[in-house]
This record gives structure tokens, sequence and C-alpha cells, in this order.
């Protein structure tokens, strides 16, 4: 697999170190956390748990 997927493993790593370079993207993903731990130390609930969904009773 290591040789024949040379190509896309190439495209996979100038892909990932544009997106890690960028000072745009960087200034979203910092946002995104702040906000996430706002959230957190508000409820004190995990965004991964307040995103699931309730089980329903049939």
């Amino acid at each position: 697999m290591v040789v024949k997927c040379r190509k896309e493993n190439s495209a996979l790593k100038d892909c990932l170190t544009a997106h890690y370079n960028d000072p745009a993207f960087y200034e979203e993903c910092k946002m995104e956390y702040l906000k996430e731990r706002e959230e957190f130390r508000k409820t004190g609930i995990p965004t991964k748990k307040r995103l699931q969904k309730l089980p329903t009773s049939t």
C-alpha cells in the first residue's frame, strides 16, 4: 500500500501542510475551541456529550 498510494499520500501531506500554515484556518480553529471551552465552563458538559441524541422511548 505504501508504494501504490505514494501520489495520494503526497497530496494528503500537501493539503495538511497548507492548512497547518494558514493563519485564517488557525484563527477559525482557535475561535471554535474557545467557544467550546466557554460552553463547557458554563455547563460542565463536554460538547461530545451535549451533541449526542437522547434515547427515545417507544
